[in-house]
């Protein structure tokens, strides 16, 4: 699935990713392929992205952490101050502050 972070300096993030985990209003939910549809407002936390190894993204400038996990999965935390998500065909925005 294809993941876009976006804020209103720069954007942070796009490219295919595995997983992405994110601090809904009422608590932390994460989305997959072929997840259903939504739109979601985000409060303060971290946006956990799980990026398989085989992709090729360039992790140069982006501000957040990188770690590896013993299976070979990159995991990319990204603190957010709040914002929005939206999931639509394999597509997830999010709009952050």
């Amino acid at each position: 699935m294809q993941l876009h972070i976006i804020t209103p300096q720069y954007v942070v993030f796009e490219g295919e990713v595995d997983s992405v985990t994110v601090p809904g209003m009422g608590g932390e939910f994460q989305m997959l392929n072929n997840h259903a549809a939504v739109v979601s407002s985000l409060d303060k936390g971290t946006v956990k992205i799980k990026v398989h190894s085989k992709s090729t993204i360039d992790y140069e400038g982006l501000s957040g952490h990188l770690k590896q996990s013993p299976a070979n999965e990159f995991i990319y935390l990204f603190d957010i101050n709040g914002g929005v998500v939206e999931m639509n065909h394999n597509v997830v925005t999010i709009l952050a502050n």
